[in-house]
């Protein structure tokens, strides 16, 4: 197990610095941010002092040597746009961000399971079959429009919740979170819910396919004629065999929402990363857009390890057939 451990954390850092190189040179060959942030009047000798003060005028290996020594020791460099260090930019921003995919993937998971392995358990009641029709809308409907109609629905037509903005902050370990205060939570839900509808049914349908394909297995035959309840099959044999994929798509899922977030975070015009994202590129903020390129790939090289490593602990074939 150990040596499986090993070889898959050398794998994650080989992948890291193959896609620290794409990603440095990708965004540095797309446009040039001194044209936003160097008036049109300025002379000549200003250009140059701007351009020499971000280390534009070196040549392009120079430039990414320099940065990878500089995210080894943590820094990131800092923002062109707003003067000061990425990685406190990313992280004054990432709670946002982070409790939105929280409450959105957890309450995707906790609903969309259960409901999965009924309708896969029961798959000719008309629950089951209600279950399943509900859950294409989740992959059918585009999150903007449906992000849309929740606003129209809930803030302008009910009023029951806000519209948008993140509302008032909770302090916790010195980071402030929406999710624990009341006022708070009413901002977080439409959004959350917005974001865990595709996730929902990701989840009910996995969950589905794998209660069916268990359910007709020698395993539950067996349990049955052994005079087990039906809750302790479920619970025993059903849900531990249907956990390995369930557990890799929780990590993806998290690890997607938790980046690419923009359609929402848009909508709602919430404050975390996906916004900061898109001003980022907007004004060509070539430091936090490489720094944030760079922490989604590190996020899901880790997730990846993460499950990897999971999979491993619920199946030890998986560590014997790497090792050997």
């Amino acid at each position: 197990m150990s040596g499986y451990v090993i070889q898959r954390c050398l794998q994650a850092i080989v992948v890291m610095l193959a896609m620290s190189a794409i990603v440095f040179v990708g965004v540095y060959a797309i446009g040039n941010p001194m044209e936003v942030l160097i008036p049109m009047d300025a002379t000549q000798d200003i250009r140059e002092m701007i351009i020499a003060r971000f280390g534009l005028d070196r040549p392009l290996w120079e430039q990414y040597l320099v940065f990878l020594g500089n995210v080894l020791q943590g820094d990131f460099g800092r923002s062109f746009v707003y003067s000061m260090p990425v990685t406190e930019l990313i992280l004054s921003r990432l709670p946002a961000t982070l409790e939105l995919t929280l409450l959105a993937v957890l309450g995707a998971t906790l609903i969309g399971v259960p409901l999965g392995i009924w309708a896969g358990y029961r798959p000719d009641a008309i629950s089951s079959k209600t279950i399943m029709g509900v859950s294409i809308l989740g992959f059918s409907v585009p999150s903007f429009w449906v992000g849309l109609i929740l606003i129209l629905t809930f803030a302008v037509w009910l009023g029951w919740l806000p519209a948008g903005g993140r509302g008032p902050v909770v302090e916790v370990f010195g980071v402030g979170w929406s999710i624990f205060s009341l006022e708070g939570l009413s901002h977080t839900l439409l959004p959350a819910i917005n974001l865990a509808l595709f996730k929902l049914a990701m989840l009910i349908r996995l969950a589905r396919a794998g209660t069916r394909e268990i359910m007709l297995t020698d395993t539950i035959k067996f349990a049955r004629a052994a005079g087990l309840a039906e809750t302790t099959i479920v619970r025993r044999h059903v849900l531990k065999l249907i956990a390995a994929p369930i557990v890799t798509v929780f990590g993806l899922e998290f690890g997607s929402t938790l980046a690419f977030a923009v359609v929402t975070e848009t909508i709602f015009s919430w404050p975390g990363l996906g916004k900061l994202i898109i001003d980022s590129i907007t004004n060509l903020d070539r430091p936090v857009m490489v720094a944030y390129l760079i922490l989604v790939a590190l996020l899901f090289v880790t997730i990846n390890l993460v499950i990897d490593l999971a999979y491993a602990a619920l199946d030890p074939r998986v560590s014997r057939g790497q090792a050997a």
